[in-house]
């Protein structure tokens, strides 16, 4: 956009080649309209559904799992084959649907934008679809249309316009045609622009088309969504990781132990069978399976803790997210206004409750205050002269108010003292008034009362100040000279001060309409703020003990911000920035400062995009929270992008990636709880099931190293990694969080899930499950048992070696100890597995097929003991990490 709000609205429309009267002519803006396209949000070039559902198969754990499925099918072994193919299904299908969400941000843009609009064409008003306007047409606009495109307006008639969408402001704002003298001012001080995708909330007003389309604010956010990539998560990374490590592992081991039995003359048949096994007893092929299962369960958990995930793969983001950047507006805020203090003779009144609810109490340094007459007369003045009217909703009995929200704050004040204004309506009908103007910045209505005609004002304090004469004290009507009201000015500039908006009223008896603005009596005024959401205070001290950052970005004013900020405890050392600083800022400065910045004030989209990038780039994980139009570039940008479901746009909506269905900011504390114990869930099941799989494949190439008989058949093999790996697996995917989850620091996804303590227990695990299998089974021979019955010794003792390895890795930190019997999953699961093995073992008919033998009590005497033996150990690890003296070091 040109500097329209610079110029005045003669030289606009000169330069626009149009006339305020008459506006364009049709064939005028016919030929523009094929010239410059129509007025709309041009949709990015769309990737076929095809294409998205190509692209899920280009991952190596995907790949190894389909290569696994066809050996299974050739060799017979259908059941394994179909269970690997339905896992495969469901992860395939589950990113693409993920995929697919993601690009409806730009059409939720397009559904915003107005349908229809008022134009003058050849002198002659009349309604097009709004797609058809061009540059250059002047379009009329009347209290609740919707602005179609930008416009300079040209006609300002007590025009007000809500912006909140777009700019952050809470409450509607005030607009003019005069020019504004500054090259680049913030959105929401361009107050002669009328902006596409808000809407006028009162007054009316003529203006002239100065950009369409991609040319808009909405178009530039639009833009930005196209060109703004969604980085993968750390969980991506790290299992893409792990596949392509086991990829290899599975290739060098197979290959290695199929070549020796070839050596040793082991028929081809039977070793390919084998070398099948093998591969995978490697890869986890549950690994998908359990990590969407981990997730689609942390995710039903969330929603009962009002945060709905749209993105799967982000869950995990918010375990390891590092700074919150959060808008304040119906965010950290209630957006509802509120009035907090009371001027009234003389006394300044602290008035609690917060929003539209009608519930609050007055007092008097911090003492109970008994409603006076004074304070009775201020507020049913202020309620008379107000239009709003408080609502409440039948279906969740939220409070709200119908109309503008000042008015709707003094009529909540009034209903906290029993002053109910349709009640106070009916008393005092009102017989006239006197409309609010932006020139005259009041409004005054006459009501019949018992002793005559009544006139009660509203407005800005110097305009009532400046028409009193008296005032109200507690000894009634006094005169109000120029000490009186420089007291008054100072407690209301102390109360400015405090980012409160500042609201005076006044009254007049027998009054009439040419006399009701004059000889007024000051009754007070009101300081309101969109104030803080009770719980929000608790949150952000809970995302400061759990090592977050909070950062507030708003298009509100500098003092509002950092006044909500402070009382927050968000901004204590910090900088606070406004968007013209920010714009100044280069990027390399940026980057340096962004670490002390607590609070950014008048900040455009853009500079949003700007900020989260910059955190970005200094190694954060960044969460972004937002409701309205202007945060859906940095939402999507953000490593985990968190919309409000109450009051944000589908635009904000479509482009998170987490939204919060009771726009609670309270609710992020419990998602990020949710991610990390999802994370840590995770990781507790890979360390389980690689420290088995390792177990195995030591078992197995240690035996065939040193030219032994095979300790495991191939059908063991596999029973052992799709079953009773399987099921304890799965189960520790659902493991109650550890207590102590948000009094850590957020993980840093460059260590990725395997760090020191988790690497030591999986290998001292894997080793020690190498070391006590392979000595039972050459015991077993060399005691004069059958090769059936070592072998099923050495089954039995590996199957139970991975039962207590489950109960230790429920933590890498605490005792087994702790709660050892806590997740009721993982203890059915055991159970069950025990009684298949049972069956397996006694059961004739399962002799064969699994090569097991009736084993005796003594043998059984053996197994266990010694597969207990692991449980010690990896306890001595967890207590040897936590000492600090273990040296494993880990990339």
């Amino acid at each position: 956009m040109n500097d329209w709000w610079m110029l005045v609205t003669a030289d606009c429309l000169a330069k626009l080649n149009t006339d305020a009267a008459t506006g364009l002519s049709e064939q005028e803006s016919q030929r523009r309209l094929a010239e410059h396209g129509p007025n709309e949000l041009q949709a990015a070039r769309r990737v076929s559904p095809w294409v998205l559902f190509l692209q899920q198969f280009k991952n190596v754990l995907i790949i190894i799992l389909i290569i696994a499925t066809a050996l299974s099918a050739f060799l017979g072994h259908e059941i394994e084959a179909i269970a690997i193919a339905i896992i495969v299904l469901l992860a395939v299908l589950l990113g693409f649907v993920q995929e697919y969400r993601a690009e409806r941000a730009i059409e939720a843009l397009r559904q915003m934008a107005a349908p229809t609009a008022n134009v003058i064409r050849d002198g002659r008003e009349t309604n097009i679809p709004a797609r058809e306007l061009v540059q250059g047409d002047v379009i009329i606009l009347r209290t609740g249309d919707k602005i179609p495109a930008d416009a300079r307006l040209i006609e300002a008639v007590n025009l007000q316009i809500e912006e909140a969408a777009l700019t952050g402001e809470s409450v509607p704002v005030e607009k003019n045609t005069a020019p504004i003298d500054s090259p680049n001012p913030a959105l929401g001080d361009r107050r002669n622009i009328a902006y596409a995708g808000t809407a006028a909330t009162y007054g009316r007003g003529r203006a002239v088309i100065v950009a369409t389309g991609m040319n808009t604010e909405f178009g530039k956010i639009a833009r930005m969504l196209q060109t703004v990539e969604t980085g993968r998560t750390p969980l991506q990374e790290n299992l893409d990781k792990v596949g392509r490590a086991l990829a290899w592992a599975a290739l060098v081991i197979v290959t290695i132990i199929v070549a020796l039995g070839l050596m040793r003359g082991q028929p081809f048949v039977e070793m390919l069978i084998f070398g099948v096994a093998l591969a995978v007893a490697v890869v986890p092929e549950a690994l998908p399976a359990v990590v969407t299962i981990s997730l689609a369960i942390g995710v039903q958990r969330m929603v009962r803790r009002h945060a709905l995930m749209r993105r799967l793969s982000a869950v995990e983001t918010l375990g390891s997210t590092s700074v919150i950047c959060s808008d304040k507006t119906g965010t950290l805020t209630k957006d509802e206004m509120t009035v907090r203090k009371v001027y009234v003779a003389g006394k300044v009144l602290d008035v609690s409750g917060a929003g539209y609810e009608p519930q609050g109490q007055f007092s008097l340094n911090g003492a109970p205050f008994e409603p006076s007459a004074g304070l009775k007369q201020f507020l049913q003045s202020a309620t008379l002269a107000s239009d709003a009217h408080i609502v409440r909703n039948e279906s969740d009995s939220h409070w709200g108010i119908k109309g503008d929200p000042t008015e709707g704050a003094l009529v909540v004040a009034a209903a906290k003292i029993g002053l109910d204004k349709t009640d106070l309506d009916a008393r005092f009908p009102r017989v006239n008034e006197i409309p609010f103007t932006s020139e005259t910045k009041r409004m005054t209505t006459l009501h019949t009362a018992q002793q005559g005609v009544i006139a009660c004002s509203k407005g800005a304090l110097e305009v009532i100040l400046y028409s009193c004469a008296k005032q109200l004290t507690d000894n009634g009507e006094t005169m109000l000279g120029a000490a009186g009201r420089t007291v008054i000015l100072e407690a209301a500039h102390r109360m400015a001060g405090e980012a409160m908006r500042v609201l005076a009223v006044a009254s007049k008896s027998n009054a009439t309409l040419e006399s009701a603005e004059r000889e007024m009596t000051f009754l007070g005024f009101v300081g309101m703020i969109d104030p803080p959401r009770p719980e929000a205070e608790g949150a952000v001290r809970t995302c400061e003990n759990a090592g977050i950052k909070v950062v507030m970005i708003t298009g509100d004013h500098p003092i509002t911000a950092q006044a909500i900020a402070r009382e927050l405890g968000i901004l204590k050392t910090g900088r606070v920035v406004t968007g013209d600083e920010l714009e100044a800022m280069p990027d390399a400065e940026l980057e340096r400062e962004v670490q002390n910045i607590e609070v950014y004030a008048r900040v455009s989209p853009a500079h949003k995009l700007r900020v989260v990038t910059a955190l970005q780039k200094k190694g954060q994980i960044v969460a972004m929270t937002g409701d309205g139009v202007n945060d859906a570039p940095a939402l999507k940008k953000a490593d985990i992008g968190i919309a409000m479901g109450i009051t944000g746009t589908d635009v904000s909506k479509e482009a998170a990636a987490m939204m919060l269905t009771d726009d609670n900011f309270a609710s992020i504390v419990a998602a990020v709880e949710e991610g990390r114990g999802i994370f840590s869930n995770i990781k507790k099941y890979l360390m389980y099931l690689l420290s088995s799989n390792l177990g195995e494949i030591g078992l197995m190439g240690v035996a065939t190293l040193a030219g032994m008989p095979l300790p495991l058949s191939a059908v063991q093999i596999l029973f052992v990694n799709l079953f009773t790996d399987g099921l304890p697996a799965l189960a520790l995917a659902v493991d109650p969080p550890e207590t102590d989850l948000m009094h850590r620091g957020p993980r840093n996804p460059r260590t990725g899930i395997f760090t020191r303590p988790v690497v030591a227990l999986m290998m001292v695990g894997g080793i020690w499950s190498t070391i006590v299998n392979l000595c039972l089974f050459v015991w077993a021979l060399h005691s004069g048992r059958s090769n059936q019955e070592a072998m099923t010794m050495t089954f039995m003792s590996l199957v139970l070696i991975q039962f207590f390895k489950a109960y230790n890795f429920r933590s890498d930190r605490h005792s087994v100890m702790k709660q050892p019997f806590a997740n009721k999953w993982l203890n059915r699961a055991i159970l069950m597995e025990l009684l298949v093995l049972v069956l397996i073992v006694y059961l004739p008919f399962l002799h064969r097929p699994f090569g097991t033998y009736s084993l005796p009590l003594v043998d059984w005497v053996i197994i266990i003991l010694l597969a207990f033996t692991v449980s010690p150990v990896l306890e001595l690890v967890k207590w040897w990490e936590r000492r600090g003296y273990c040296r494993y070091a880990v990339q």
